[in-house]
């Protein structure tokens, strides 16, 4: 291993991303730049403005951890909730002014992101429909949610998630009152000690990016039209912040290099030739000299709209590093620096600042599944980072399907930033490791991440887990999950989990088939044996289908491929075989693929649109009648029987709880957690197994 002086442990090719640079003329110690992320808020967010402990202890804990410049989640100058200016709150600006100098204790500066709001990409729940569809709740819900002014765009326009609540066109006026908003919130977060803010953003088909785009803003006054006037909402902001703090006040401004839009509700894939609706790239080179000229000192940089979602929220099935060469390019044409983001990639990362193509990395998902990986990474020993599985179940699983505005839980979309994979990631009032002062020996049923996520905090709480596989390896459902070839991600996480418990010395027993009446001698014991595939007995010749766990652990299947489901796993089997160059079509009973919560728009959005680019046939709202030995028949929406010839057919219906014993036979000593308990995600396994452990 090569080493630095200042971080012997660590490996040479990480050292230009711990290399000095300057924004303007404040200077940051390293290149690792914490991007925003909704929910990690230091002056809260969707709730009245107050300082938010929760958001400051995450953003102090990622500065302990090495970061360079961090970045809090973004902060509306004029809140969605309650209707409130930001700058109207002295006390949180006191607050925050004196929580300053412990952050800065770190040697991390701090940007807080502003946000003139969301306009058309507003995410609409149902609850909302109701709102402003409903002329009497309308006029009621104003004071809470005024619906008509939190939706206004550039020009009237549809809303990302709902036909039912369109866009107006901003006044003159409201434009102008926010543009002075900035400028007020600015200086109130300098004189609290604030290094620099961040402007969100022409960026990802936010409110200033749709007065940016061509396809939305309409406008015939000063601000729509040529260039000029499409970018004067953002050249105004930066220009009150520059008068009313100084020139030498850092300014950033979130950046979408290119639009990667083909139009209202429709993106631009990795590797599709599409006429661009947004900004190209010739537009971009203009635009980011322009911005430039008005003030801003960095450019903080992505791709996408809402339109585009997996540009800016990358999903699993983009590829690592998706923005990079864009933001390279227009790095070519300004002075000032500029940071790449978007499943960046370290190692990538610290070549191109070596090279002098970027100025910083910019990493967000990556502290929520692990705030501690840059120091892991100093200290030589990155086999330990917990990894992000880009998965969104609990960050941001924003969800929309045919006929449908967003279907999240109103508990998540009050509490994102949370992880999958990390059950403690802003939810440490109630997820923390406590030493037990009663030790116990804990048998645990089940090795897959269930199994093992209890075994690891009962170890770290003094307990001593027992683990008993029925197979000769660990990891259980995840094996088959991460089998597709652009699942890495998955398999990391799953490296991570047996490092964990070689780390932790937690003893595993293998080939151990466990029956319900074994005697533990009333030692606690946690049942983590997961589920079984539904099995449609109804359907004559069923029996030919191949289970999507066995496709995944490597049985063979044909050229032509039926997939029994359209959910998520039915998609990304179809994906996988696709991009192997067979020929799959999915039959979905639903009216939509992936119409189900918890699945990221970002994601879900991706494979429906990649899907129609490649021309995989889909019959939606379809049921499958019969398997036979080289077809399968199905009754399509009109009633009528149709046949599509195939080789084989996998079976992706969905899964069933596979509990050892009942909750009833199980008894005060047991605890069912994960898919024995009941059907759910990663996210629910591991928070259920911590949750578990926690309460021995």
């Amino acid at each position: 291993m090569n080493q630095t002086p200042e971080y012997p442990q660590m490996n040479l090719e990480f050292a230009p991303l711990f290399t000095p640079w300057k924004i303007g003329k404040l200077e940051i110690k390293n290149r690792i730049v914490l991007t925003s992320m909704g929910g990690t808020n230091l002056l809260g967010w969707m709730e009245k403005n107050h300082f938010d402990e929760t958001g400051a202890r995450f953003i102090k804990t990622v500065a302990d951890n090495h970061a360079g410049l961090v970045l809090p989640g973004c902060q509306a100058v004029y809140n969605p909730m309650f209707g409130q200016w930001l700058y109207k709150n002295k006390k949180m600006y006191r607050d925050l002014a004196e929580w300053m100098p412990a952050f800065h204790k770190t040697g991390a500066k701090l940007f807080v992101q502003l946000t003139a709001g969301f306009g058309r990409s507003f995410t609409i729940t149902p609850m909302m429909e109701t709102l402003y569809t409903n002329p009497i709740l309308r006029v009621l819900s104003k004071p809470v949610m005024n619906l008509d002014k939190i939706t206004a765009s550039a020009s009237p326009s549809p809303n990302r998630w709902s036909d039912k609540v369109p866009s107006r066109a901003m006044r003159v006026e409201e434009i102008q009152e926010m543009v002075e908003a900035f400028g007020k919130t600015a200086l109130l977060l300098k004189e609290a000690g604030v290094d620099g803010v961040e402007i969100h953003a022409v960026h990802e088909g936010y409110l200033l990016d749709q007065f940016a785009l061509k396809y939305i803003n309409k406008r015939t006054d000063e601000y729509g039209g040529s260039r000029e006037n499409r970018y004067r909402f953002a050249v105004d902001i930066v220009r009150e912040i520059k008068r009313v703090c100084g020139e030498d006040f850092p300014v950033s401004l979130r950046y979408s290099v290119q639009s990667k839009t083909k139009g209202f509700r429709s993106g631009i894939l990795p590797g599709e030739e599409a006429e661009e609706a947004g900004r190209d790239m010739e537009e971009s080179r203009w635009a980011v000299r322009h911005l430039q000229e008005a003030g801003y000192d960095m450019l903080n940089c992505d791709n996408g709209t809402y339109d585009a979602w997996y540009w800016a929220h990358p999903p699993i099935y983009m590829p690592e590093n998706c923005n990079l060469e864009d933001v390279k390019e227009i790095r070519k044409s300004v002075d000032i620096p500029v940071v790449s983001g978007g499943r960046m990639n370290p190692h990538v990362a610290a070549r191109e600042i070596a090279q002098g193509t970027i100025d910083g990395a910019g990493f967000a998902r990556a502290f929520l599944a692990d705030q501690e990986w840059v120091t892991k990474i100093i200290e030589g020993r990155e086999e330990e980072i917990r990894p992000c599985i880009l998965c969104h179940n609990a960050c941001f699983n924003m969800s929309k399907w045919k006929g449908t505005p967003n279907m999240q839980e109103l508990n998540d979309s009050l509490n994102l930033s949370r992880c999958a994979v990390n059950a403690e990631t802003m939810q440490w009032d109630k997820h923390y490791i406590q030493k037990t002062d009663r030790p116990k020996t804990v048998h645990i049923i089940g090795g897959g991440v269930a199994g093992m996520e209890a075994a690891r905090v009962l170890k770290l709480r003094g307990h001593e887990p027992i683990i008993y596989e029925k197979t000769d390896e660990l990891g259980g459902v995840v094996i088959p999950g991460g089998a597709e070839g652009y699942k890495k991600p998955m398999r990391d996480l799953l490296a991570w989990y047996r490092g964990e418990m070689k780390r932790l010395d937690i003893t595993v027993n293998f080939n151990q088939d466990i029956r319900p009446d074994h005697d533990f001698g009333g030692q606690p014991v946690i049942v983590a044996t997961g589920g079984k595939p539904l099995v449609l007995k109804n359907i004559p010749g069923f029996d030919r289908t191949i289970e999507a766990t066995d496709f995944l652990r490597g049985h063979e299947v044909g050229d032509r491929v039926a997939i029994i489901g359209g959910s998520l796993t039915g998609c990304e089997i179809a994906y996988e075989l696709a991009l192997q160059g067979k020929k799959p079509f999915i039959i979905e009973m639903k009216e939509d693929l992936i119409a189900n919560k918890g699945v990221c728009l970002a994601n879900s959005s991706y494979l429906r649109e990649w899907f129609a680019l490649h021309q995989v046939p889909v019959f939606l709202e379809s049921s499958v009648v019969e398997v036979k030995e080289s077809t399968i028949a199905f009754k399509a929406p009109s009633g009528q029987v149709k046949e599509e010839a195939c080789d084989s057919v996998i079976s992706a219906v969905g899964y069933r709880p596979d509990p050892l014993m009942t909750k009833d036979q199980a008894g005060a000593q047991v605890r069912l957690i994960g898919d024995c308990e009941a059907i759910g995600t990663i996210k629910t396994a591991i928070w259920q197994a911590y949750e578990a452990a926690m309460a021995i």
